[in-house]
C-alpha cells in the first residue's frame, strides 16, 4: 500500500494516524446480532428461509440459460479450434525443443 492510498484511508477515517485499522463500526440502522437477517441493509434481498431446488426446477432453470448463451457458429468454431490446435502444436513444439537442448547441454556439461 502507497503514501497515497494510505492518505486516502485516513481521510476517509479507515485508518488510524498511525497505520493501523480503525475498527469497523456496523451501518446505522442495522442490527449488531447477525449480518444476513432481516435488517441487514445491503446485499440484496434476504431469504427468510432455506428451500431445496427440485430436479424438475433445476432442469428448467439450465435450460432457460442455455437459452441466453451467444453459441459460436460453425465457421467462428472451426476457427477457434484451428487456433488453438496450431497454438498448441507450436507450444509443444516449442517445448520439445527446449528440452531437448537442456538436456544436451547438461550431458556435455558433465562428461569425462
Amino acid at each position: 500500500m502507497n503514501r497515497e492510498t494510505k492518505r486516502m484511508m485516513q481521510r476517509q477515517g479507515q485508518m488510524a494516524p498511525d497505520g493501523s485499522a480503525m475498527p469497523r463500526k456496523p451501518p446505522p440502522g442495522s442490527s449488531s446480532r447477525s449480518p444476513s437477517g432481516p435488517n441487514r441493509s445491503a446485499g440484496g434481498p434476504a431469504r427468510t428461509s432455506r428451500h431445496r431446488t427440485s430436479p424438475a426446477e433445476f432442469t428448467r432453470e439450465v435450460r432457460e440459460e442455455m437459452r441466453q448463451v451467444a453459441w459460436p457458429t460453425r465457421a467462428e468454431l472451426i476457427n477457434y479450434s484451428t487456433v488453438v490446435l496450431t497454438t498448441l502444436i507450436l507450444m509443444i513444439s516449442l517445448i520439445f525443443v527446449l528440452n531437448l537442448s537442456f538436456g544436451w547441454a547438461v550431458r556435455f556439461m558433465f562428461q569425462k
